[in-house]
C-alpha cells in the first residue's frame, strides 16, 4: 500500500535530488531555487500520477513528457544559455522510452490479428 507521506517524502528528496544535479550542471547564473522552481510542478503532477497507480507505460511517457516540459523551463529561466549538451539531456528520456515502446511493438507484431481482406464480387 502506497501511504501518501511516503510518496511526499520520496518526491521531495527526489525533487532535492534532481535540483542539485542540475545546479551542478548548469551555469553558476542558474540558482538550485532557480531550478527548484522549474521542475517543482513537473515533480507534483508526477507524485500525483504515482499515487493514482497510473500504468507503467503511460507514466513512462508522462515523466518524458514533463522532463521535457521542466528542461524547457528552464532554458526559459536561465541568464545565460544553456550548454547544447543540456538541451539534447532533455530529449533523453523520451528517446529511451520512444525505443522502448517500438521495440515492444516490433516484439508483439505477430500477436495482432491480420487486417480483415477485402473480398471483390
Amino acid at each position: 500500500m502506497r501511504h501518501p507521506l511516503d510518496i511526499i517524502a520520496m518526491f521531495a528528496a527526489l525533487w532535492l535530488l534532481a535540483s542539485l544535479v542540475l545546479d551542478a550542471l548548469t551555469p553558476k547564473e542558474l540558482t538550485a531555487i532557480l531550478i527548484g522552481i522549474a521542475i517543482g510542478p513537473a515533480i507534483v503532477i508526477t507524485a500525483v500520477f504515482y499515487y493514482l497507480r497510473c500504468p507503467r507505460t503511460d507514466f513512462a511517457v508522462m515523466f518524458a513528457a514533463l522532463w521535457l516540459i521542466s528542461d524547457i523551463a528552464i532554458a526559459f529561466i536561465s541568464p545565460k544559455e544553456l550548454p547544447h549538451w543540456l538541451i539534447v539531456l532533455g530529449f533523453v528520456p523520451a528517446v529511451l522510452i520512444g525505443i522502448v515502446l517500438h521495440w515492444q511493438r516490433f516484439q508483439r507484431r505477430h500477436e495482432r490479428l491480420p487486417l480483415p481482406s477485402v473480398k471483390r464480387g
